[in-house]
Order: C-alpha cells, then sequence, then structure tokens
C-alpha cells in the first residue's frame, strides 16, 4: 500500500467481556476490614467482575476480540495483526498477542504486546494508528485485557487496592478510512 498523508484510522468494530463471577462491596466485608460505605466513598464502586481460577487475560481478550469482529462484520481471516495491552499477561512470555492470536485460529500473524499499566491501551492504540497510517496493515485488533483478582491482597493490609480491580477485556477493530 502506498503511503497517502491523508489516511486516518477508522474504528470499525468494538467488543468487550468481563467474567460472570461479580464480587460485590458486601463480598468483600467478609474478607477484610472494610464496608459498603467505605469502598462507595472513595471510589463510587459497588461490585466487580472476577475471573475463574484457570482463566487468563488472553482468554478475556479472545472473547472481546470475537465481539469487536462481529461488531465490525468482518472475516476474523482478515485480521492482519494484533496489538495487545496488558499488565497481567498469562506468562511473562510469551505475551498475550500471541496466545490470543493462537486462540482464535489466526495462525502466524504478528503481534505485539504494550505493557504499560493504566495507559496500556492507549499506547496500544497510538501503535495501532502508525500501522494503520502508514499502510503497513490494512486491520489491526487491538485487545486490551487485565486480569487483577488474581494478583490483590485481600487482607487488611491489601484493602486499599483489592475493593478497586477486577476483571476484563476491550478490543477494537481498525482500518484505514
Amino acid at each position: 500500500m502506498k503511503y497517502d498523508m491523508n489516511r486516518r484510522t477508522l474504528i470499525t468494530g468494538t467488543g468487550h467481556y468481563v467474567p460472570p463471577k461479580v464480587v460485590t462491596n458486601q463480598d468483600l466485608e467478609k474478607l477484610m476490614d472494610t464496608s459498603d460505605e467505605w469502598i462507595r466513598q472513595r471510589s463510587g464502586i459497588v461490585s466487580r467482575h472476577h475471573a475463574e481460577a484457570g482463566i487468563g487475560a488472553s482468554d478475556l481478550g479472545c472473547e472481546a476480540a470475537r465481539r469487536a469482529v462481529d461488531d465490525a462484520k468482518v472475516d476474523l481471516n482478515s485480521i492482519d495483526f494484533i496489538v495487545a495491552a496488558t499488565l497481567s499477561p498469562d506468562y511473562y512470555f510469551p505475551g498475550i498477542g500471541v496466545l490470543v492470536a493462537a486462540k482464535l485460529g489466526l495462525g502466524t500473524i504478528g503481534a505485539l504486546d504494550v505493557r504499560n499499566q493504566c495507559s496500556g491501551f492507549i499506547y496500544a492504540l497510538a501503535v495501532a494508528d502508525q500501522f494503520i497510517r502508514t499502510g503497513t496493515y490494512k486491520r489491526i485488533l487491538l485487545v486490551a485485557a487485565e486480569l487483577q483478582s488474581s494478583n490483590l491482597d485481600y487482607s487488611d493490609e491489601g484493602r486499599d487496592m483489592a475493593v478497586l480491580f477486577g476483571d476484563g477485556a476491550g478490543a477494537l477493530i481498525l482500518e484505514p478510512n
């Protein structure tokens, strides 16, 4: 594809996924010295979703990806590249990008991971945008997934963080205009 200075990136599909297990503030009251009122006052959070044991960030990302592909009304096999963002990969190596590709049956397409904590999705979007704008790829799957619940301290000492985080994923299909 020839470089075109007017080429822009369009979001043509979106998807999200949260695991079915809901953890309420009342559930956390049973684990640590906290209360629904204390959590709501500081964060506004009433509940969060937690993945079951054995589920990885790549599994959450695959569910969100399927929904984004359906929303974009494109063939899954038309994806050229994957950019994945997570701070909580299934393994230190390989990253979730290649795991998502494998689980979706996408063979050996390229994938890369961005591990920038809370800003990971924004950095991943910037990377994907540059690939689209330069004509390197025509259709990119961007997946952002976090599985924080298994890494939190549910004791009184960890309550400041444990009440904030849950698990989930979002995905975009990106294409040139």
